[in-house]
């Protein structure tokens, strides 16, 4: 197999490994320092399946964990203003909504961080510091204090959403990403539904302070678990350790990898940092999906603070059985999750059957699957409005969670395999662009229900989401004209 077969293998195997042999590459860039060839079993998706499972298992651990703390203080919060003697609706809600705000700045570092010195230090860093802040939370002094902890508890705690689908861009096969991605993508649905049922029985049998050691206990044991288990996924990090352990065996001091080649660490560092913002601002894709799931995963936390005033004052629910009305979300994210991993998947081998794949195709679930998300809003709004059996507006949050799932695993999966190699920088930026919309949209949600009433108040958002849903679609049809126009498509 000659140079350029082996560099049009790789590509259609998504960042598969290029030939490095001398004979093929020859000349004078004889000494660059690459993969034997496509099946090098250093390459990380040649890796076997039980090392693959053992970082995956990590990585979707951790990712549960983060959207778990973010709601599993909300039901205890009240108990919270009284240990510190506060009683400001506003400042209440943003103590909980404060982690969420961490998730915005954190991916805007960590995903070109770990592009730049590989996945396993951020990884590593960053869940020591989330178990720190975590222990920081539940002996904090003051209610400022508490804020500044919970804060940094999400910016760190963030980092296995922020680079997560990157690891698996790393590892996975297209062909059997879809699944995984899917499951991946259960942490943040069902991290924030589990978490008022776990902190309203915690809060109310030991307190709020013992929410918080619970979260820092399980986030410690993922901690230990990545230093145990996980492994460098990275390929151009594993490259440059290939290239270094070369130079070392045959005292070659020529070798060198074309990664960052000729190119200065302060130059390299500083279009990393700003990689997110550059596809968040230059490129279409990134910035309309970002935001469409900005504006329904805000809706998401929107509707949690609904929960206590519909299902509480309403129909009666007690202060611990109230948590299992987050339920209706969490089945509506399984059913989502089955739906989209195979669909997604299936959709795959069919055309690549056919030679015809495109990322666009990762789309193709959410196209029907969007305009479930304005049905279980009005639904949701209309039924609690008229005050029907608390069973009907539960049905209508399963519909909302069938579609919020389907739409965070399918452009989850889209910018995969539409930014090779800087997966981890788009996911960033979606990652922020939904972090920050979730946790503003909270603190003014109250007011338009206040205003409006549960009927019109969800049916506002679901009419906002009933205009985003062509938004699939239009980028299945057009998305690959978007990618490939040059003026489109921002310098990394």
């Amino acid at each position: 197999m000659d140079a350029k077969q082996v560099h049009v293998a790789a590509d259609d195997a998504e960042k598969g490994p290029e030939s490095s042999s001398t004979a093929a590459r020859g000349g004078p860039i004889s000494n660059i320092v690459d993969w034997d060839d496509l099946n090098d079993p250093d390459y990380p998706m040649n890796w076997s399946k039980s090392r693959k499972f053992k970082n995956i298992s990590v990585i979707c651990y951790c990712t549960f964990l983060t959207p778990l703390g973010s709601t599993m203080f909300a039901p205890a919060i009240q108990d919270v203003m009284r240990t510190y003697q506060s009683n400001d609706p506003l400042l209440a809600s943003f103590v909980v909504s404060v982690w969420i705000l961490g998730y915005f700045f954190g991916p805007l570092f960590l995903g070109p961080l770990s592009e730049l010195y590989g996945r396993l230090p951020v990884y590593l860093v960053c869940n020591v510091l989330f178990t720190v802040f975590n222990i920081c939370t539940a002996v904090s002094p003051s209610l400022a204090a508490l804020v500044v902890f919970r804060f940094f508890s999400g910016t760190f705690g963030g980092c296995p959403i922020t680079i997560g689908a990157g690891s698996f861009g790393d590892m996975i096969h297209p062909r059997s990403r879809g699944k995984i991605i899917a499951i991946w993508s259960l942490g943040p649905m069902i991290g924030p539904i589990v978490g008022p049922i776990a902190g309203g029985y915690l809060g109310a049998s030991v307190g709020w302070r013992w929410i918080c050691w619970t979260l820092a206990i399980a986030s410690g044991a993922g901690a230990f678990a990545s230093f145990i288990f996980q492994e460098e996924t990275y390929p151009p990090t594993l490259i440059e350790r290939k290239c270094k352990k070369l130079k070392k065996l045959t005292g070659n001091q020529a070798l060198r990898t074309d990664v960052h080649m000729d190119r200065k660490p302060s130059h390299v560092f500083g279009r990393a940092i700003i990689r997110p913002l550059r596809l968040l601002f230059l490129s279409p894709i990134v910035s309309i999906l970002s935001l469409y799931m900005g504006v329904v995963y805000g809706f998401m936390y929107l509707l949690f603070t609904t929960f206590p005033l519909v299902f509480q004052v309403q129909y009666g629910f007690g202060t611990g059985t109230i948590g299992l009305t987050y339920l209706g979300l969490g089945i509506g994210s399984l059913l989502g999750l089955g739906v989209a991993g195979y669909m997604s998947d299936r959709i795959y081998h069919k055309k690549a059957v056919d030679g015809r794949m495109e990322p666009e195709w990762r789309i193709v679930p959410l196209i029907p699957s969007a305009f479930l998300i304005p049905a279980g809003l009005f639904w949701y709004g209309w039924t609690t409005y008229y005050k029907t059996h608390w069973i009907l507006p539960e049905l209508g949050t399963v519909l909302i969670g069938i579609g919020i799932n389907v739409l965070m695993m399918c452009i989850s999966t889209y910018f995969i395999d539409a930014h090779p190699r800087f997966e981890a920088s788009a996911t960033a930026a979606a990652t922020a662009v939904r972090s920050l919309i979730g946790a503003l949209v909270p603190l003014f949600g109250r007011s338009m229900y206040e205003a409006m009433g549960l009927g019109w108040g969800n049916s506002l958002l679901g009419f906002i989401t009933v205009v985003m849903a062509p938004l699939p679609f239009l980028f299945f049809k057009y998305g690959q004209r978007i990618r490939t126009n040059t003026r489109f498509q921002p310098s990394l």
